[in-house]
């Protein structure tokens, strides 16, 4: 009985990591996806739902995961020395056994597949500079960030599906990037209140924008504007990157349409909003989304 509760104990936290799947913007592993592909993209999620969690502070309460990671109860809060012991028990996953239960569950998928440290450690690297930056001057400073939060986890979906080339992988990169940046803009408010800022400096002079404007209840106009530029930005790197989804076949074709579907119809919802996103994150409607499901599949802009 012991060893049961030993067990049930340890898997608890991986378990609430992979029930947030649920409250994400996109399917992470839907159902008409072959099993194996289910299971393999569910660990790779876990992976970066948790490095995000630590990230943020989110982790759930008690410090199970920093005890699994090895970390000590005075460095709990510590989300740099958190990031740093993940890191650690990342490396074992290619040359030993991890800790983490979440880790282990990557290690058979990372041997299977063949991947490489690099993306992961992206997604690692991005949660470190959230500790270390929360203001980006320009929309190329941006860009470099998104180059290590969001395109990393495109390459994953390309590597475990089998379906990685250069030009799929650039044309993932900028459906990813699109995605990070809607994602920014749907959570100004709540980013804000982390004390980050991913809507660039230069554009916010150039519109007019102060810091304290994004403080309001509700957008002004300035705000407004400048929100419907950064939205047009994210839209158009989705036309970009649409090529890649008649660049593959059967339900991978289908599950890439979801994701450019999501991001385009929560461009849309950013936009029916009056681009006023301070009251909350504008949330599409399921039926806008299917509309661009089956406007995506067909090729339509």
């Amino acid at each position: 009985m012991k060893a049961v509760s030993r067990v049930t104990s340890e898997e608890a936290p991986a378990r609430a990591t992979l029930d947030k799947a649920a409250d994400e913007n996109f399917p992470v592993a839907p159902f008409f996806l072959p099993r194996a592909w289910r299971d393999d993209l569910m660990a790779v999620y876990g992976f970066a739902r948790l490095v995000d969690d630590i990230g943020d502070g989110d982790l759930a309460p008690g410090g199970a995961d920093a005890r699994l990671l090895g970390v000590g109860a005075e460095a709990t809060d510590d989300k740099l020395a958190l990031l740093d012991a993940f890191e650690t028990d990342l490396q074992k996953v290619f040359d030993s056994t991890p800790r983490h239960p979440l880790l282990r569950r990557l290690q058979p998928v990372v041997r299977r597949h063949g991947l490489t440290p690099e993306p992961f450690l992206g997604l690692i690297a991005a949660n470190r500079q959230d500790q270390l930056v929360s203001r980006y001057e320009t929309y190329d400073d941006l860009l470099a960030y998104c180059e290590l939060s969001a395109n990393p986890v495109g390459r994953l979906v390309l590597a475990i599906t089998g379906t990685a080339t250069p030009e799929r992988i650039r044309l993932s990169d900028a459906i990813c990037t699109a995605l990070q940046i809607v994602e920014h803009l749907q959570d100004v408010t709540e980013d804000l209140g982390r004390d980050r800022i991913y809507l660039p400096a230069e554009d916010m002079k150039r519109f007019h924008v102060q810091e304290e404007d994004l403080r309001a209840p509700t957008a002004g106009a300035s705000v407004r504007a400048l929100v419907a530029y950064e939205a047009e930005r994210a839209r158009g790197l989705l036309n970009e990157g649409t090529p890649l989804v008649g660049s593959v076949h059967g339900r991978l074709k289908l599950l890439l349409a979801g994701f450019v579907a999501g991001g385009r119809a929560a461009v849309h919802a950013i936009a029916a909003a009056g681009y006023d996103v301070l009251p909350g994150p504008p949330r599409p409607a399921k039926l806008r989304l299917l509309r661009e499901v089956g406007a995506t599949l067909r090729g339509e802009g």
